[in-house]
């Protein structure tokens, strides 16, 4: 097994840059072997690292988690990740696996170190609560299963290789946007003080290089993301004591769904049915398509693309949330967090938060947990009302009956 490189990086930016990558390309993937090893003898450099980035993983982990399936006489297992995640995740975490192809969605990319489903902000990494939650529950609607029946130990360990991974791939496509933005590298290496390479023990009595500075810098910026991400915080949902209240709370949030602030319905369809056409890309299909002037449909343009590793672009489909499955998860934290700051990596977007919504473009967080209980209540039943309720400018208002509506 080998780590393979980001091609598909390296062609995106020199297309976008007009400048040739074969000569970065080269330095980098020295750089990344002294750094991070190979999928069969991992290493971590805890020693360019600060006390709380070193920690993020354990070497001991990484080593379980890589190489070859095997287990020893006390049932130790190792090759975790190998007999877990690589037939979709791929070697490197490319998110291309011999089984990949055959996926909808597509399985995660993780060496751009972005992450859908978390309960940190839209730009922040997960917390590994979150990443046990992933493993442990699966990711309903999608081929990621539950890993719930591995050891504990053994879901540690891949949380740790995952992270390992992603902050592997994040630091060579950071190197390789650097070594071609300013460090000169075009058909040859620039000169020697500019070259990036990692410094030994020899060299600790000279001056670092601009290369080796840049190097250390850009690996402790990728690890800094990861030490101890903020949970974003809900504020407390206002609990309906009773279903009148809660049929109340969903008509309001109806009405924003479909309004033209929340503008829900433009993607998710009326009552959240779905049926819009789909014309978006994930962010992972645009970087090497959309943004630098390639249409997805042009199967010339992407060819190139695809034969340097690449899988075929989709139009990203909206959720279809009228008795549909949320991918993330349903509860009303989560949903929250998921209408504030949209979904990292695809079209979904957030949205402000003001104190009050009147007059202004955001949404309240009243507004907010209104439209998390009409989304709830398009996923599962919810009691049913004592009175109709009936919608009109200033507010909800409830109408008697007598009957149930």
């Amino acid at each position: 097994m080998e780590f393979e490189s980001n091609h598909v990086h390296a062609m995106v930016l020199e297309r976008s840059r007009d400048l040739p990558t074969e000569a970065a390309l080269e330095d980098v993937e020295l750089v990344l072997a002294e750094l991070f090893g190979t999928p069969e003898e991992p290493a971590w450099p805890a020693d360019r690292l600060g006390a709380d980035q070193r920690e993020l993983v354990s070497l001991e982990r990484l080593q379980q988690a890589s190489g070859a399936v095997e287990s020893d006489a006390e049932n130790v297992h190792r090759g975790l990740y190998t007999e877990h995640c690589v037939i979709c995740h791929g070697v490197s975490g490319s998110g291309t696996g011999p089984a990949s192809m055959y996926q909808w969605p597509y399985p995660r990319d993780f060496r751009a170190g972005v992450f859908k489903w978390k309960s940190t902000q839209r730009d922040a990494k997960p917390t590994r609560d979150d990443l046990r939650r992933l493993l442990e529950n699966g990711i309903p609607g999608t081929p990621m299963p539950s890993f719930a029946t591995v050891t504990l130990s053994d879901r540690e360990s891949l949380i740790d290789y995952l992270i390992y991974l992603s902050i592997r791939g994040e630091v060579e496509r950071q190197l390789l946007a650097l070594a071609i933005d300013e460090l000169g590298y075009e058909d040859t290496p620039p000169p020697d003080e500019l070259r990036l390479r990692v410094s030994t023990a020899e060299d600790e009595q000279a001056e670092p290089t601009e290369g080796e500075s840049a190097v250390d810098e850009i690996l402790q910026e990728v690890a800094s993301e990861w030490v101890q991400p903020l949970v974003s915080p809900v504020p407390p949902e206002p609990i309906p004591h009773a279903a009148d209240e809660l049929h109340a709370s969903i008509a309001r949030g109806a009405k924003l769904f479909s309004g033209p602030i929340a503008n829900c319905a433009g993607c998710h369809g009326p009552e959240g049915r779905g049926g819009m056409p789909p014309n978006d890309l994930d962010d992972w299909t645009k970087e090497f398509t959309s943004r630098i002037g390639i249409t997805p449909t042009d199967a010339d343009a992407v060819k190139p693309f695809r034969k340097a590793g690449a899988l075929p672009p989709r139009t990203i489909e909206p959720r279809r949330l009228a008795g549909g499955v949320l991918r993330g998860g349903d509860d009303p934290e989560t949903l929250f967090r998921r209408i504030h700051h949209g979904i990292a990596g695809t079209p979904m977007p957030g949205i402000e938060l003001n104190e009050s919504s009147a007059g202004g473009m955001g949404l309240s967080p009243g507004d907010v947990w209104d439209l998390v209980h009409y989304v709830q209540s398009l996923v599962r039943p919810t009691p049913k009302p004592s009175v109709r309720v009936v919608d009109d400018e200033n507010s909800a208002a409830a109408e008697k009956t007598g009957v149930s509506s």
